[in-house]
């Protein structure tokens, strides 16, 4: 087994005094994908915010390590730097920043150099088409007008771009119609592979039956309650989340 790229030991996380992660253990180890699932108000998203660095989310006990470095005590823009990725689950509109300079400064400076206008391009046109990021976007403003589907694209366009080293997909197919839910997980599933490890965080199953997880993780209140194979989202598919005191079904309700 490869080394974790991200270990988590005894984490805790308070949002405006509230706790809401009550140590969480979780390994992720480079080259895996491993899916974190569990009802509303579990932690889920607390989580994903908390790796990020989000100011609102303060940790107050416990570690991470991130491929080798304490993460928790890296400005954002270093987490980023250090390869690590947020796809958030509701992707902010930045009117007045277009989806092309977004992204050529994004990659600028994650890389620490400059590609050239040609390069760049030939990158942006490759990773749009794997995508099916229609071309006609470039030029307008980051998220804005953008429907569910194209804002979750966008997304993975960012991942696809920028290479990370570990990934955190929180609730990417959320909002998304079957049509837009296989052209994002076959995108991430293009990216698969031994130098990216990857956390999608999701409430329900259906991504998962795009996505084949190597691990698959149930948090509760807080904290992990069970760790499994990729059967475990089959469980829970047919069972839901009664066993964990939750009432909560793991399959959408359109599904």
């Amino acid at each position: 087994m490869a080394d974790p790229i991200l270990q988590i030991k005894g984490l805790e996380v308070a949002v405006e005094g509230r706790t809401i992660l009550k140590g969480v253990d979780l390994e992720v180890p480079q080259g895996e994908i491993h899916a974190l699932m569990g009802p509303n108000g579990s932690g889920k998203s607390t989580l994903a915010y908390a790796l990020a660095g989000h100011p609102r989310y303060e940790v107050t006990g416990g570690s991470v390590v991130f491929d080798g470095k304490d993460l928790l005590d890296m400005d954002i823009d270093e987490r980023a730097k250090a390869g690590f990725f947020l796809a958030m689950q509701y992707p902010v509109e930045v009117p007045g920043v277009s989806v092309l300079n977004f992204l050529r400064t994004s990659l600028n400076s994650i890389r620490g150099d400059e590609l050239s206008p040609r390069e760049f391009m030939k990158l942006f046109q490759e990773k749009s088409k794997l995508l099916e990021f229609d071309a006609s976007f470039t030029d307008r403003y980051l998220n804005e007008g953008f429907s569910g589907g194209e804002k979750k694209r966008h997304e993975i366009l960012q991942m696809a771009m920028l290479e990370p080293r570990f990934a955190v997909l929180d609730e990417t197919d959320s909002g998304l119609d079957v049509d837009a839910l296989k052209v994002v997980s076959r995108g991430v599933n293009s990216l698969r592979g031994p130098n990216l490890g990857s956390l999608i965080i999701t409430h329900y199953t259906r991504i998962l039956q795009y996505i084949t997880p190597d691990v698959v993780h149930v948090m509760f209140e807080g904290r992990i309650a069970r760790t499994g194979g990729p059967e475990l989202a089959d469980e829970l598919e047919a069972g839901g989340y009664a066993q964990y005191g939750s009432p909560e079904p793991a399959v959408a309700p359109s599904a």
